[in-house]
């Protein structure tokens, strides 16, 4: 059975073990990327596809004669016609679960750098400020402590979760808001009344028609001044022109977000200017610890055995 990998280089940087998965197959044929132009060629006599964010269309599929399997290696399937795959009797795979830990460890390490001032104190010790100061430390910005804070948290799914935990830990009063148009019950607030009480105000909800824009002036303003807007989620939940004049006006402490709009932005950002203030930015990396990159391989070949034992785990179509 001949496996292809389009992009392998969008998960392994040199560091995975990819025995297992080449074991699974009688070929497994490994392309650092692939453009759209390439596809076709490239898995003309593919049993298995295997794809993180290379487009596989109707088309590809209908070509492809021997195809009876594709694999995602990440979550997101909107780039794979899981209708087609169905007509054509092609099971389609993805993985799950797979970066909770990672992505609530970095959305802990994004608060604690703002609660602390982490960055600032950093770059002020390389310019040379602790050297002149008149005292034996360097206080020259705010700390703050996250126990007896309020955490506000936005989509509580099985990564929400972990952050509640994670946040617990540290002492804090975590509150969960419910989404837009959704019920409000004992355990979940309603965004109107949370967004005043919170610290802290961390996404992790998918970015849906309801989603898009979630966070934007109003919803900023009703925030404390004090408090920080952490996104681990996805870029257009939180409107970055709204987020950029929030913290040039100081309607809110601080922000930091894994995500942007558009990935990687090319063409440029509105968050991408030196002259905001307190304004934490990672490259959408959160997800990308190498044991979370290295439980895909696992479950990509957790999902071929199962397959092949005509059992499909983890099916999508």
């Amino acid at each position: 059975m001949q496996a292809v990998y389009l992009d392998y280089q969008s998960l392994d940087q040199n560091d995975l073990d990819f025995s297992q998965l080449e074991s699974t197959f009688d070929e497994l044929i490994l392309y650092p990327t692939t453009s759209q132009d390439e596809v076709a060629t490239r898995v003309k006599h593919a049993d298995v596809i295997i794809t993180n964010k290379v487009i596989v269309d109707a088309k590809t599929i209908e070509q492809c004669e021997n195809l009876k399997l594709i694999l995602i290696s990440a979550t997101g399937t909107n780039n794979v016609d899981l209708f087609k795959a169905k007509e054509k009797g092609v099971v389609v795979c993805n993985c799950q679960g797979y970066g909770t830990s990672a992505v609530a460890q970095h959305t802990l390490t994004l608060m604690l750098t703002l609660a602390t001032s982490l960055i600032k104190y950093d770059q002020a010790v390389k310019q040379g400020k602790w050297n002149k100061s008149p005292i034996f430390c360097l206080l020259d910005y705010p700390i703050i402590e996250l126990e007896g804070k309020t955490l506000g948290i936005i989509g509580y799914g099985e990564l929400g979760q972990a952050v509640a935990r994670l946040a617990q830990a540290f002492g804090m009063q975590v509150l969960i808001g419910s989404l837009p148009n959704r019920p409000s019950n004992n355990s979940r607030v309603p965004l109107v009344e949370l967004l005043p009480q919170v610290d802290f105000l961390s996404l992790h909800c998918p970015l849906t028609d309801e989603t898009r824009d979630l966070i934007g002036q109003k919803e900023l303003e009703a925030m404390k001044s004090t408090a920080f807007l952490i996104n681990c989620a996805r870029g257009g939940i939180v409107n970055e022109s709204a987020l950029k004049d929030a913290l040039i006006e100081k309607k809110i402490a601080g922000a930091a977000t894994d995500v942007l709009s558009v990935e990687p932005p090319k063409d440029g950002n509105i968050l991408l200017d030196e002259t905001i203030p307190n304004l934490i930015i990672t490259p959408h990396s959160a997800w990308g610890s190498v044991d979370a990159r290295q439980r895909i391989v696992n479950q990509m070949v957790e999902n071929t055995q199962a397959f092949l034992a005509g059992q499909p785990i983890r099916q999508v179509n």
